[in-house]
């Protein structure tokens, strides 16, 4: 048992890239938790997928025995979180969990837009914030400015930062001793009534749910009925333990520490994150304030190419849901591809996630429709209804009004590129909020609509920024503008995969890009095919892609002229009746390639 005094929780927090990762597995290292013959590169980053990006998904803690200066052995919990904003979702529940953070900045790099994002998520928990300065062994370090930056931008004492090379291993001790005596220790009572906070869980395919508690108050033996305070589910907890990192089990959890329970739970979808777990009997009445639920913001359909494999699809969208509790997914048929799945994420990267995930792991080849953002459609008897899919618009005469949601984007730029970046955002239909200077560069923050951001702002911005600029966003509600819908019609045949939502003062140059596109990315067939863009019945452009022609007047050799008339006379008939009945393949890239707008 640990008093607890002697126990430390923590996350570490910054931008992508900033070394996160690295320095836990340094921590990990230097206080001999994993046997050197195990200790591999990001030890806590455990999907292949998290590897193969070097990004971090899912967080994970692991639990270290430290022998501090002073003689005294602590424990620590750390939480190693992700950078990235598509799961800013997963940093502010760890950050719930545990009472500081050490917050890393590259020292060649500086304070980028996620360190902003992350680092306000710790200060709204109340968190203890130790500066952390990475990647001193780089000649480009620059401690000094990158010290006086944080100061600047966030806020925070850095005189005393801690100057660390994760790589290299230099500044890890001193990071260890600034934990044990730079952050809290946790409060709680052993002797009052079980409060434990359900932080993430997991399916596994021998122990079932695990379950990744933090204890308030109370204590948790193995043995004990517990409760789930929103579902009101009761279930006897089977086995205890904590991660160091592969799981190791333990008689209780007492107050203050971190660690799993099992309890013979079928589905994940019966731990709902943030929920308060308890005694069943001598239990609180008053459950814990838990987390605002994860909102879906960009949503897309997910299809087989081969229909017949349409069953393993919903087999592997259900497996993959079980593990993340941010992802939603219903069914959808489609005119042009058949069945499949619309399916809700928190971001595009977040969708290239599950994709990859589902294409690798369960070796499915998917369609994925253009990615669209939720509408609310305000009709005229005053009803409201969310609109996930342009194809679904109701009749416009009943219509009353749209609103789309906007989104306060924060882009750290070097002052060099801000006349791109700012004309970038104004094409975006932005509205400029702020623009302030950190150093040699400009923090801009911008009101945008999501639906401009979601297809390919963030790669429109890495390149005119040459891959300098940082990008942050968050929700901010939704605001009425002039929307609608516009179809492509193949063959006067509408195609509802690539139906999509636009701005009316853009219909035209989007419509038209759209024809051209497709023009090329179509294969000619036997009769010539009109391609059209259209707002209701109006038709806003149109390119028509030439017929193949076969040379019917070959094997006239001389004679008279009209037999060759006639010949032509009757392919053009043919022709005809050809284009009544003749259906147009698309290939499957023609949907991706045709909605990426490259100006």
């Amino acid at each position: 048992m640990t008093d607890l005094a002697h126990i430390r929780n923590f996350s570490i927090v910054a931008h992508i890239d900033h070394g996160k990762s690295t320095l836990a597995d340094r921590l990990i290292q230097s206080t001999n938790t994993v046997a050197e013959r195990d200790m591999k590169a990001q030890l806590l980053d455990s999907m292949d997928i998290e590897r193969e990006r070097g990004i971090t998904i899912k967080a994970n803690t692991v639990r270290i025995d430290y022998l501090a200066d002073n003689g005294e052995t602590y424990v620590l919990n750390l939480i190693d979180t992700p950078g990235h904003v598509d799961f800013a979702y997963e940093v502010s529940r760890s950050m719930r969990a545990v009472e500081g953070s050490l917050l890393v900045v590259d020292s060649t790099q500086g304070v980028e837009a996620q360190t902003l994002a992350n680092v306000y998520q710790a200060i709204d928990a109340n968190h203890e914030i130790v500066p952390v300065l990475n990647k001193i062994d780089l000649p480009a370090a620059d401690c000094a400015r990158v010290a006086e930056q944080i100061e600047d931008v966030i806020g925070i004492d850095a005189s005393d930062a801690i100057h660390v090379s994760a790589k290299t291993g230099i500044g890890i001790k001193e990071t260890l001793e600034a934990i044990v005596h730079r952050l809290p220790a946790p409060t709680g009572d052993e002797n009052a009534p079980l409060t434990a906070m359900l932080v993430d869980s997991w399916y596994d395919s021998y122990l079932g749910v695990v379950v990744l508690v933090r204890i308030m108050n109370g204590r948790l033996k193995k043995g004990d009925q517990i409760k789930m305070m929103q579902t009101g589910a009761r279930y006897g907890v089977d086995r205890i333990g904590v991660f160091r990192p592969s799981m190791q089990t333990v008689e209780s959890l007492g107050p203050g520490e971190i660690g799993f329970i099992t309890a013979s739970i079928k589905q994940v979808r019966d731990t709902r994150v943030g929920d308060t777990i308890t005694h069943e009997k001598k239990g609180i009445d008053t459950p814990l304030p838990g987390f605002k639920p994860a909102q879906p913001v960009v949503f897309c359909g997910l299809f087989p190419v081969d229909s017949a494999e349409f069953e393993d699809l919903r087999d592997a969208i259900e497996k993959l849901a079980l593990n993340d509790a941010s992802f939603s997914f219903e069914m959808e048929t489609s005119a042009a591809l058949g069945f499949g799945f619309r399916c809700g994420f928190l971001g595009l990267l977040h969708l290239e996630v599950i994709r990859d995930r589902i294409e690798r792991e369960y070796d499915i080849d998917l369609i994925t429709t253009a990615p669209s953002v939720v509408y609310h459609v305000y009709m005229k008897d005053g009803s409201m209804i969310e609109l996930h899919n342009p194809a679904d618009m109701p009749d416009l005469t009943y219509v009353d009004h749209l609103e789309e949601p906007r989104i306060k984007a924060t882009i750290m730029v070097p002052d060099e590129f801000l006349g791109d970046i700012l004309k970038l955002c104004q094409d975006r239909r932005g509205i400029q909020m702020d623009l302030t200077y950190a150093g040699a560069r400009a923090m801009v923050v911008y009101d945008l609509p999501l639906n401009e951001v979601v297809f390919d702002f963030y790669d429109r911005l890495k390149s005119v920024t040459k891959g300098y600029a940082s990008f942050d966003y968050q929700l901010t509600g939704y605001r009425q503008d002039t929307l609608v819908k516009m179809q492509i019609l193949v063959n006067e045949e509408p195609v509802d995969a690539l139906s999509t939502m636009v701005h009316r003062d853009r219909a035209e140059m989007r419509g038209r890009a759209m024809v051209e596109k497709l023009k090329d990315l179509i294969p000619r067939h036997m009769f010539k095919i009109p391609i059209q863009a259209a707002i209701g019945g109006k038709v806003i452009a149109r390119e028509t892609l030439a017929a193949l022609r076969k040379d019917v007047t070959a094997k006239c050799y001389g004679g008279d002229v009209t037999r060759k008339k006639k010949l032509l006379e009757k392919q053009k008939a043919g022709k005809k009746k050809m284009r009544q009945f003749g259906k147009v393949d698309i290939p499957q890239e023609a949907f991706i390639n045709a909605l990426k707008m490259d100006n």
